[in-house]
């Protein structure tokens, strides 16, 4: 009996052991230490790699099964997070590079090369993002989560994304992006917004238009000017330049 028991425990003990960490604290460890403002130290991350290499191995063991049987929030974050943090380790492997679109060639972008360990074998940057998260996921806020590595994307916020807490952590990063006026702006009779908004524009329009999207992200005069319609909307020009200090 008594060995049965110790049986029951250690077995129970090695399930435990082997559930995933859905606070992803060792990425948050990462970030917490690299990330200065809207830049991130990819010199420092480059010299000590451990963590990183460390943390995408820890989803890189997730079976697919096991990612079908969490909740959606569940989902986005590990997605997210995957696609973050598969984006660091490439700009450190190529690094010093001044941006992330010179690593690839004219037929191999960065985006389109199988650097993601997921579910078994190898994938792109591109499949995480657009043939998972935006295919699978009616969650437009994941634009503002996800980071390419350049002064023009959203900042890479200095804590890994969880599940319980995605919905405050994604308008918050929706009201950091919008308030930056290099980037988002009301000027006159003109909305002034990232490309992001251009490129991807479907995927903000499922309730209305983007300005529709956006005015509740902007504050005071700008929110009641785009609320009440009839602004221009010109699209700013996207800063490809690695988001280093």
């Amino acid at each position: 009996m008594i060995l049965a028991a110790t049986a029951i425990l250690f077995v129970s003990a090695a399930g435990e052991a082997r559930a995933f960490d859905h606070s992803h604290s060792a990425f948050t460890s990462v970030l917490k230490q690299h990330v200065k403002g809207g830049t991130f130290d990819y010199k420092a991350l480059k010299y000590d790699p451990k963590g990183i290499e460390s943390y995408l191995g820890s989803l890189a063991a997730v079976k697919e099964t096991e990612f079908n049987g969490w909740s959606e929030k569940q989902q986005i974050a590990f997605l997210a997070n995957l696609y973050n943090a598969a984006t660091l380790k490439l700009v450190i492997d190529h690094y010093p590079v001044t941006s992330i679109k010179k690593i690839g060639g004219t037929f191999s972008s960065p985006w389109k090369q199988k650097v993601v360990n997921l579910f078994g074998s190898k994938t792109t940057l591109d499949h995480i993002e657009h043939g998972l998260l935006r295919v699978n996921y009616k969650e437009p806020r994941v634009h503002f989560a996800v980071n390419c590595a350049s002064v023009g994307c959203p900042n890479l916020r200095a804590e890994a994304f969880q599940a319980n807490r995605l919905d405050a952590q994604l308008d918050e990063q929706a009201r950091i992006f919008l308030a930056d006026k290099s980037r988002n702006r009301v000027e006159g009779d003109t909305l002034y917004l990232s490309p992001i908004f251009d490129w991807f524009a479907g995927d903000f329009t499922g309730n209305g238009t983007v300005a529709e999207f956006v005015a509740p992200y902007f504050s005071g005069a700008d929110r009641k000017a785009i609320a009440a319609g009839g602004l221009k909307v010109k699209y700013t020009d996207y800063n490809w330049s690695l988001n280093k200090p």
